[in-house]
């Protein structure tokens, strides 16, 4: 009775060792954990201060230096508004945003369905489809400078490859960029090309996640393709267009190259848009303070127009 009571006592003893050690348990995972969560952020630090460096401390130098002057040399002086009053009562800046909202209207007018389009006809291929994908990515690859002076020379009014083959059917020549009705368009026919590549392949992943049901129950219903684009294909990709859509108002306000190597802001002011005012005040003029306020108020419009256009959409994109 004695050993078997002994037996039994210390069975009843094991169950109360356990939940006296489990405290120590848990405390030696939690004690692990401390040292793994320490070299995530020790991998995560490299990056968070490059990207602070040189994403943040950009933005805020930007925004201290608008309400300064100086030459970065010496040393800064404090001028608080007098650099937004500047701007503001420069007649070219009103030309510039201008010309800047008639780049990106004519952009999204002949820039923004092409990528759709070309995505659509792609996806139907059968065959040579990964050729055309190919050729289609082709202006992303080439740089934009190279890009430029290649259309530059298309361009050209004398020996130039479109007024070329337009003479052999009797036309031209034309002066492309030389013509204030027709720089603009020029500019958004380059921009267009070079940067639809990008976008077709994004329209080209997002048809894949579009059940094929609702093709097949369109064909039998016996819709034609147009209407299986319209009711099918369209309503589909509202979330990935209305995303799209946003950062190409977003890239084209922010057009810089193109006017810049095209036109040089002519003729007569017609194709000076904000960057390339930013850069006249900046590297030009040497007046940085004005420079850094232009881009200030970019900032802030483009913060303006991102919020209204999320606000206005947020209810349709969601149906």
């Amino acid at each position: 009775m004695t050993a078997l009571d002994g037996s039994a006592t210390r069975g009843r003893l094991r169950p109360a060792d356990g939940p006296a050690a489990r405290p120590g348990a848990a405390g030696g995972p939690a004690r692990r954990r401390r040292p793994r969560h320490l070299a995530g952020w020790l991998f995560l630090l490299p990056m968070v201060a490059i990207f602070g460096c040189f994403g943040w401390w950009p933005i805020v130098r930007s925004l201290v230096l608008s309400f300064q002057t100086t030459n970065l040399v010496d040393p800064p002086e404090w001028v608080g508004l007098r650099n937004f009053a500047t701007l503001l009562a420069d007649p070219l800046l009103w030309t510039t945003v201008g010309n800047t909202v008639w780049f990106v209207l004519l952009a999204l007018v002949f820039g923004f369905p092409l990528p759709i389009l070309l995505a659509v006809v792609m996806s139907e291929l059968r065959r040579l489809g990964g050729l055309f994908r190919v050729l289609v990515y082709l202006p992303v690859a080439v740089p934009p400078v190279v890009a430029v002076l290649m259309w530059k020379w298309f361009y050209d009014p004398d020996y130039g490859l479109f007024n070329q083959a337009l003479g052999l059917i009797g036309l031209g020549p034309y002066p492309w960029l030389q013509d204030t009705a027709t720089a603009m368009p020029s500019l958004v026919l380059e921009a267009t090309w070079a940067a639809a590549g990008s976008t077709v392949l994004i329209y080209l992943a997002a048809l894949t996640s579009v059940p094929a049901e609702l093709y097949e129950a369109a064909e039998i219903d016996g819709a034609s393709i147009l209407r299986r684009v319209w009711h099918v294909t369209l309503p589909q990709l509202r979330g990935v267009l209305l995303i799209m859509l946003l950062l190409q108002i977003i890239g084209t306000f922010r057009v810089f190259t193109e006017p810049f190597v095209l036109t040089d802001g002519g003729p007569e002011d017609s194709t000076v848009t904000i960057l390339l005012l930013i850069y006249r005040y900046a590297f030009i003029n040497g007046d940085y303070g004005a420079a850094a306020a232009l881009g200030v108020l970019l900032a802030l419009a483009l913060g303006v127009i991102s919020a209204v256009y999320l606000r206005l959409t947020r209810n349709w994109s969601r149906t």
